[in-house]
């Protein structure tokens, strides 16, 4: 039976149990994807992480406990975080080729900046009732879309006191659903929910950050943003906006390395 090597870091973060957690399988060639997807739903991360050697980088996939997804940042920070700590990468920079077009991480230090395609929302009036309701909302200052719907409020607290429906928000045909604020401490905070996907709340989530930072960097007129992600376990980025591209950096944290028999 084949072996696989898999890794596990918490990425968006500098400490243990802290950001968001990713499984990361190096491959030498593609597995089946039914049979990807089936590790996924074992692993029953937020995203499990595959990729194979392609020119001078690599092809990278993320797939979430029930879907392959087109853009994740935590994930990507993790196998760049596990290529220069484990498996012996050294060039000054990154490529990663993916569904979202090329992908590329540049490190600093003990973090890792990933440059994303930009995401920019447009404010929507025709919106699903179960998003709100969903939400427990009945005021936000307005509901954007991208990939995900985008909705803002008012305060920070506001978004800490968001309590999901998860029953409605399955309801609603998109990938994931982001609350947002100007942060106390920061430029702004955000939360991210998608249920479809198998994902009631994510931890912290670097392909909602491609939508965010151009929202922030707009709203607030300055390019280079702070943000925080505010789950129970918490995550951190630095932003910048740069028009049609964003980066977001971040730390991450080796929790396990082990074995998987398929």
């Amino acid at each position: 039976m084949p072996e696989y090597t898999i890794y596990q870091a918490d990425a968006f973060t500098n400490k243990l149990f802290g950001g968001n957690p990713a499984a990361v399988i190096p491959l030498e060639k593609w597995l089946d994807d039914v049979l990807m997807q089936q590790i996924a739903a074992e692993n029953n991360l937020a995203e499990t992480v595959f990729f194979v050697p392609k020119g001078g980088g690599y092809h990278i996939r993320w797939f979430t406990p029930e879907l392959e997804i087109d853009l994740c940042g935590h994930a990507t920070l993790a196998s760049a975080f596990i290529l220069y700590e484990y498996l012996g990468y050294t060039k000054s920079q990154l490529l990663f080729y993916s569904k979202s077009g090329e992908l590329v991480i540049t490190r600093h230090g003990d973090k890792f900046q990933l440059n994303f395609p930009s995401r920019m929302p447009v404010r929507v009036s025709d919106y699903p009732a179960e998003l709100l309701k969903g939400l427990g909302i009945t005021d936000p200052l307005g509901v954007y879309k991208s990939r995900d719907y985008v909705v803002e409020l008012a305060t920070e607290k506001d978004v800490l006191n968001i309590s999901i429906d998860v029953s409605l928000l399955n309801q609603i045909d998109t990938i994931g659903i982001i609350v947002t604020a100007p942060g106390n401490n920061c430029d702004f905070v955000s939360r991210f929910f998608a249920p479809n996907c198998g994902i009631p709340e994510d931890p912290v989530t670097g392909s909602a950050h491609s939508t965010l930072i151009p929202f922030w960097a707009e709203k607030l007129n300055k390019d280079t943003l702070h943000a925080k992600q505010l789950s129970k376990r918490g995550g951190e980025l630095w932003c910048e906006n740069l028009g049609n591209r964003v980066t977001m950096s971040g730390n991450c944290v080796f929790y396990m390395k082990g074995e998987i028999r398929v």
